[in-house]
């Protein structure tokens, strides 16, 4: 055999090292398409890392406020969110550093990750985290086993644990094919491309910032936030409003904070005793009128308790009144149903316009359809009283373009966002995705044009699939089926179209498979 290797002519020797050089180059090259997902992906963790930031900013300012309440009761559960946050915050910096170390390897210089050059360069990331002596990948193992620890010696609920302990694993890693099993950090950081590590460690920031929620949610629950002690008893008045158009009525509710249900206070006013607690007269003239008494209460053993109250309800002459019933900011585009009328006046003598667009009567509201491009509209009241029609009131409100909606997937009556677990076969069940404004106040849906999803397997790899309209394709939903309890995907480049006529792009939505 090796006769006939010495047989082969210079030409054919040169044929077989070039392939092998071929070969070995093909097998570092790198899609640009699985790097733009990476991209993709890494910028959608860095929003959402900025979201839970912000829950947990939000819980743990509730927590202070508690303890400033309350020091004695809450005092040393905030003191345990301080220690908390500082352990999370050194972490979470931490892993910053070498993600800068990473950055600086592969460009020679820090710039965004966005910006990165040698995205496909597969050494840096291991120079920086599996170089000998550094350290640094056992290291950051270490401390992510130190917090994954002590997080879970906080939250007490078995299934937070359980999430937490399956989102801060560092378990070694069987990777197919390969008969000794790697390392965490080897399985994360050796031969990946420097964006796929920096996506790695983005993630990664992202589930400390997860489990930190966990813990900070379960200190505020231990502090039982919703007991609030009671050790005095005040009489408030509260009047529908302190406004009342001549002819119209003034009310009012007198209560008692506090007050045991079992027994009924008696109510003084003017003197006089009162059947309950809700107050009503006829406001016949205009002007500031005053009024106060007591509430008696009987406790116990026997004894009775005087709390005093006063108040005052001022009588206005008759006007306007023009609201949006949604907002005081009118959208184009869109129907924006407004509230107009004048209290004494039936509906049917009153009468109104709108610059900047139109203005017709639907049922006992109105319909409001400002003018694309404007800025503001002003609507004109005008009533007929006494037989003749006058103008009452006037009220201009701003016209703003409808803000971008959120993207969800419809799951039965909910709608699904992501960033937390979702059962496999839900999702197997369901179409698409849709977009809509539904914040409570607006309730606008949108038409999605597109969407993509970026799927990471166990190697860290990114697979971008695109869809044409609201509903998966087919090999969309062949990878989600195939997908185990976990692993997450996400949902991209949502492309959506509102009923103004705009098309616009949403933010990337995490979809967690349970």
């Amino acid at each position: 055999m090796a006769q006939s290797n010495n047989r082969m002519s210079p030409r054919q020797k040169m044929i077989n090292l070039m392939y092998i050089v071929l070969t070995a180059m093909l097998a570092l090259n790198v899609s640009s398409d699985v790097l733009d997902g990476f991209t993709q992906v890494e910028d959608g963790l860095s929003r959402t890392n900025s979201t839970v930031s912000s829950r947990n900013d939000a819980v743990f300012a509730q927590l202070e406020a508690f303890a400033d309440a309350n020091p004695d009761k809450a005092g040393a559960w905030y003191a345990k969110s301080i220690e908390l946050r500082a352990e999370s915050q050194r972490i979470y910096d931490f892993i910053d550093s070498l993600k800068t170390a990473i950055i600086i390897e592969a460009d020679g210089q820090l710039r965004p990750i966005s910006e990165l050059e040698n995205r496909e360069d597969i050494e840096a990331a291991a120079r920086v985290m599996l170089a000998p002596g550094a350290n640094r990948g056992p290291e950051l193992r270490d401390e992510i086993d130190a917090f994954r620890t002590y997080v879970q010696g906080i939250v007490g609920d078995s299934l937070k644990r359980s999430s937490i302990e399956m989102a801060l694993s560092t378990e070694v890693f069987s990777r197919p094919g390969v008969i000794v099993p790697q390392t965490w950090e080897e399985a994360k950081f050796d031969n990946q491309p420097a964006v796929a590590a920096l996506t790695l460690l983005t993630k990664l920031q992202n589930d400390v910032r997860y489990a930190e929620g966990e813990a900070l949610i379960t200190l505020l629950d231990n502090i039982d936030a919703g007991d609030v002690r009671v050790n005095e008893f005040n009489a408030f008045v509260i009047p529908q409003s302190r406004m009342v158009m001549r002819g119209g009525r003034y009310t009012a509710d007198i209560v008692l904070a506090a007050v045991d249900t079992t027994a009924r206070p008696t109510i003084f006013i003017n003197g006089n005793q009162q059947p309950s607690g809700h107050y009503e007269l006829v406001a016949s003239q205009a002007g500031t009128f005053n009024y106060s008494g007591y509430i008696d209460v009987a406790h116990g053993d026997g004894t009775t308790s005087r709390h005093p109250f006063s108040s005052e309800y001022l009588v206005i002459e008759p006007t306007a009144t023009v609201s949006a019933m949604m907002m005081n900011v009118l959208y184009t585009g869109i129907d924006n149903p407004i509230s107009i009328s004048v209290p004494g006046v039936p509906a049917s003598s009153v009468s109104a316009s709108m610059t900047g667009g139109s203005l017709v009567k639907s049922g006992d509201h109105w319909i409001a359809r400002p003018a694309a491009g404007g800025s503001s509209a002003t609507i004109t009241v005008s009533a007929v009283m006494e037989g003749r029609s006058q103008t009452v009131s006037s009220a201009t409100f701003k016209v703003r373009q409808l803000p971008d909606p959120t993207a969800y997937i419809p799951v039965g009556n909910e709608r699904y966002r992501g960033n937390r677990p979702i059962a496999k076969r839900t999702l197997a069940d369901v179409s698409g995705i849709r977009a809509a404004i539904d914040d409570g106040i607006l309730d606008v849906e949108f038409q999605v044009l597109s969407f993509s999803i970026v799927i990471l397997d166990s190697n860290g790899d990114a697979a971008t699939l695109p869809s044409a309209g609201a509903s998966f394709s087919p090999q969309q939903k062949s990878r989600i089926r195939s997908m185990t309890k976990g692993q997450r995907f996400y949902i991209s480049r949502i492309v959506v179209k509102g009923p103004d006529g705009r098309e616009r792009t949403l933010y990337p939505m995490e979809v967690i498979v349970n």
